[in-house]
């Protein structure tokens, strides 16, 4: 079985563990007895998206960081499978520069813009990246359900 393979660029640190905490669940003897008792009171934690393939969820904190991963994982012959993109990444590229050099080396790979912002048009983005795979938003704070949701729908292959 491979692993899905996801992309978090963002400049927060508290966001990536988010992303971790809600996609990458800790397996049962990974927990503590604590989290234990209350796994088995409560049932388990639900994996990411509820899928049989687990995910391999990696970081990136500014565009040209994400870049240069995707170009390395492209090369190495293990793409991503998608990519969630914070629009605001101070001091380096924003989201909107970040997405079209992304777009340039990994037209295919469905990108998900979280942010929570609105300085940024929608219309501007569909007009350059018609072409594009995928372009989704996520809005922050983002809940556990539609986050799971889109990564089922954009990873699992004739789910859509």
């Amino acid at each position: 079985m491979h692993k899905r393979r996801i992309l978090v660029i963002d400049d927060s640190e508290d966001i990536h563990k988010d992303f971790a905490r809600l996609l990458c669940p800790p397996k049962a003897e990974d927990l503590d007895d604590l989290s234990q008792m209350e796994a088995s009171l409560f049932g388990a934690p639900s994996s990411g998206g509820d899928s049989s393939e687990p995910i391999e969820l990696d970081s990136a904190f500014q565009g040209q960081e994400g870049l240069a991963k995707v170009q390395e994982a492209q090369a190495a012959g293990r793409p991503y499978a998608l990519v969630f993109l914070d629009y605001r990444m101070p001091p380096g590229w924003n989201g909107y520069e970040t997405l079209r050099r992304l777009h340039q080396v990994a037209p295919s790979v469905p990108v998900v813009l979280c942010s929570a912002f609105s300085d940024f048009s929608w219309e501007k983005m569909d007009k350059e990246f018609a072409g594009a795979h995928v372009l989704k938003e996520l809005r922050k704070p983002f809940d556990k359900g539609a986050l799971q949701k889109l990564v089922r729908t954009l990873t699992e292959p004739g789910v859509s």
